[in-house]
């Protein structure tokens, strides 16, 4: 089951990962999104993680995919979160 309060505690964590991710020049820093990243996604409710994966077992562990991958997962969650305000 996919709760409200799981949505929104992965958009909180994605969206500023993602924001501090994607203006960082900084390898070492984007490196180490991605592990607190890969981290949160281990432990994060399986449900949730398939409807933003679409299935893929790589989403946000991907080194080469994961600025794309994140982008969309913060843009999945803010439609979950528009949607669940109806």
């Amino acid at each position: 089951m996919i709760t409200r309060e799981s949505i929104e505690t992965a958009y909180s964590f994605l969206h500023q990962k993602r924001n501090v991710y994607v203006h960082s020049s900084l390898s070492w820093q984007r490196d180490d999104i991605e592990y607190a990243i890969s981290s949160y996604v281990d432990n994060m409710n399986a449900e949730l993680l398939a409807a933003l994966s679409d299935g893929r077992t790589d989403f946000l562990r991907d080194h080469v995919r994961f600025e794309a991958d994140i982008t969309l997962a913060v843009e999945r969650l803010e439609g979950m979160l528009t949607a669940a305000a109806i």
